[in-house]
């Protein structure tokens, strides 16, 4: 099992001098893997290639970049570049998000199939990265050329001018329902679930028999090395309390859809009654212990090594950690060895 640096999208302060020089004692450490996100904020690609051009080892992913911030041809063009300049570095981690951001924040349809537009977007982008051909699609959500009723009718197929470094650049994908997990499976190199219990594996089993060789499974986990178990959660529940209140709708929560499937029902309703009703300190306080330390490594280094491995028993290739500190990264790395 690979470990890789989880350093998420920027908070309200903009960006943490300090993240470089985590990935830096990452790189040094040996782990695999860096990865940046965004949500509403910062955008995954620029930081990234900010470390990219501190790091020379380390392989470069977006966990995860945003399909509805932009076209399939301009996430591409971001992938092929960063890919040169990083000597082959990129991973590619893409998300379709939820109806709130999709719409909220960049003001475009949810997609009423969004196994379907998940599957154009990755078709182009591949299309993109191969170069065999000028692109071309005959899509619902991502038609090449463009034949709308507005069209001018002028459109016509193109190749990018640039040869891209890696054709078969990898592409992964945020997949949390057991459809698009399935077909994660499918059409991606790999998935990047949002929350992995390595209690509970079994269900995913079905979906990951089916994976080719070489398949990533890469969940991200936050990690601290601490005394104190519960202090050591309380990040971890405030992010779950975010995510599953505030990230969704009432109506349309994916990632409190998820939580309950794990088990956890009646705990996910009450998190997002509270944080709906604008009671943050309470949803946070709501979230079980028990579903928060399933999903993170805390505590004492003892603890800690006998957690990950649990991790490492699994089918997890890449364990991606969101530490605060570099002992907890140097813990990690020496219990991986």
């Amino acid at each position: 099992m690979r470990l890789g640096l989880a350093l998420g999208y920027w908070g309200r302060g903009g960006p943490d001098p300090g993240r470089l020089s985590l990935a830096l004692e990452a790189e040094r450490l040996g782990y695999d893997s860096v990865w940046t996100a965004e949500a509403w904020g910062s955008d995954a690609f620029t930081a990234l290639t900010w470390i990219a051009a501190h790091t020379r080892r380390l392989r470069l992913g977006t966990a995860v970049a945003q399909m509805a911030a932009r076209t399939p041809t301009a996430t591409a063009m971001h992938a092929l570049t960063l890919d040169h300049l990083s000597g082959g570095r990129l991973l590619l981690g893409l998300g379709l998000s939820g109806p709130q951001v999709v719409e909220g924040w960049y003001g475009r349809p949810f997609p009423e199939s969004p196994l379907t537009a998940t599957r154009e977007y990755v078709d182009v982008v591949r299309q993109v990265l191969r170069r065999a051909a000028p692109v071309t699609l005959d899509g619902r959500y991502h038609p090449l050329p463009y034949r709308g009723p507005d069209a001018t009718g002028l459109g016509r197929p193109l190749k990018s001018i640039v040869h891209p470094l890696r054709p078969g650049l990898p592409v992964l994908l945020g997949a949390e329902g057991p459809r698009n997990i399935a077909q994660t499976v499918r059409i991606a190199d790999g998935w990047l679930p949002l929350y992995w219990s390595p209690l509970r594996t079994e269900l995913y089993t079905a979906a990951l028999a089916a994976a080719p060789e070489g398949f990533m499974v890469a969940p991200l986990a936050q990690a601290r090395l601490c005394s104190d178990v519960a202090e050591g959660l309380r990040p971890v529940k405030a992010m779950l309390g975010f995510y599953i209140g505030g990230m969704g709708h009432a109506r349309r929560n994916f990632h409190a859809e998820l939580m309950a499937r794990m088990g956890f029902a009646d705990a996910a309703r009450r998190v997002r009654e509270l944080f709906l009703a604008g009671r943050r300190e309470e949803a946070v306080a709501a979230v079980p212990d028990d579903f928060a330390d399933e999903i993170s490594l805390v505590g004492p280094r003892e603890r800690i090594a006998e957690r990950l491995a649990l991790w490492r028993a699994g089918p997890v290739t890449d364990l991606l950690v969101t530490a605060p500190d570099t002992a907890t990264l140097r813990v990690l790395a020496e219990l991986n060895a």
